[in-house]
């Protein structure tokens, strides 16, 4: 059975913070970008609140192969192949995006995609299913280049010690070897923490989908495609990710003063967004109870100004970089 199929006979999707996130951007009216839209759960949403368009961007062809059966019966959505943080590619002057960052479930669900420690699969982590894989990266990249993808990506604080283990034991080429050799390096998981090898593997996924850099250049295209009083919402799924949001709405959002030791205060001059949610919004108890892969889930929203759209440098938004790396690179 194909995996498209298996996904659609599961249990629906349901995107976390929906409501929550179509209360702030409320009225929802005009085109909008869906920047990652997976199994189409924002996109579908927000067409029922009054969307007249949406615009799914989506790099992972499983999301096409799932959305080929629902389609046509949503004249109103259209679905592009690209990256979202070419979205200014895409379109022009929408009145909305919205980006649900991170690994979906149904990618989490398919053992053969390689993201899930907890099923056994080929070491994959693509996305976009196309470039190299996890176990290009664990088999072939030198130790200490490694070690640094696992501590700078996963903030794994014994990255020096699994690099150095998993390069005395290499090749791999399953989930499940990786996980079992992660375990029995840092210790078996106890009961109610998190798994020895969640770190690991985030960092690895971060790094074969460039997942940073995409988020860093997507907030960029967001702001330049965004028509004045468009708005932006963004789901986060860990600290990282959420600081790295926080940070671009904090020098794009908030309001700048000029001042000299000599002068005055003058007035405040306006930035090319107006925060919406001054904190980030989480999902209740109810969410948690139907969902709760929510419980880590955060919601920033802004209005677009008539300000025009500035770039931003990763260093000013906190993107962890690896050593050598540029600030000033494209995906």
């Amino acid at each position: 059975m194909a995996a498209a199929e298996r996904i659609q006979g599961e249990a629906p999707h349901v995107p976390v913070l929906l409501a929550p996130l179509l209360r702030e951007v409320a009225p929802v009216s005009g085109v909008w970008i869906d920047g990652t839209f997976g199994a189409g759960g924002y996109a579908r949403g927000l067409v029922e609140a009054g969307a007249e368009r949406v615009i799914g961007i989506d790099r992972d062809p499983l999301a096409h192969e799932m959305a080929a059966g629902w389609l046509a019966d949503w004249p109103a959505i259209s679905l592009v192949r690209e990256n979202f943080c070419n979205m200014d590619k895409v379109a022009e002057s929408v009145d909305g995006v919205v980006l649900d960052l991170g690994v979906s479930s149904m990618q989490l669900d398919l053992a053969e995609r390689g993201f899930s420690f907890m099923r056994d699969g080929p070491l994959d982590m693509r996305m976009g299913q196309a470039g190299p894989t996890a176990a290009d990266l664990v088999n072939d990249l030198p130790e200490s280049e490694l070690a640094d993808v696992l501590y700078v990506y996963g903030e794994e604080r014994q990255s020096r010690r699994i690099a150095r283990r998993i390069v005395e034991h290499r090749p791999f080429s399953t989930t499940l070897e990786l996980a079992g050799l992660i375990e029995r390096t840092i210790g078996r998981t106890k009961p109610g923490q998190a798994h020895a090898a969640t770190r690991s593997f985030q960092a690895l996924r971060i790094a074969v989908n460039a997942e940073y850099e995409a988020l860093w250049q997507g907030l960029m295209a967001a702001e330049r495609v965004l028509k004045p009083g468009g708005m932006l919402a963004v789901v986060t799924f860990h600290s990282v990710e959420d600081r790295m949001v926080k940070r671009f709405l904090q020098l794009h959002g908030e309001k700048k003063r000029h001042v000299n030791r000599y002068a005055t205060e003058t007035p405040e001059a306006e930035a090319p967004f107006e925060i919406v949610t001054r904190k980030a919004v989480g999902p209740d108890a109810d969410e948690l109870t139907a969902n709760p892969r929510a419980r880590s889930a955060k919601l920033r929203v802004a209005r677009r100004t008539d300000l025009p759209a500035e770039a931003v440098e990763a260093d000013e938004i906190a993107m962890p970089m690896l050593k050598g790396a540029t600030s000033k690179g494209k995906i």
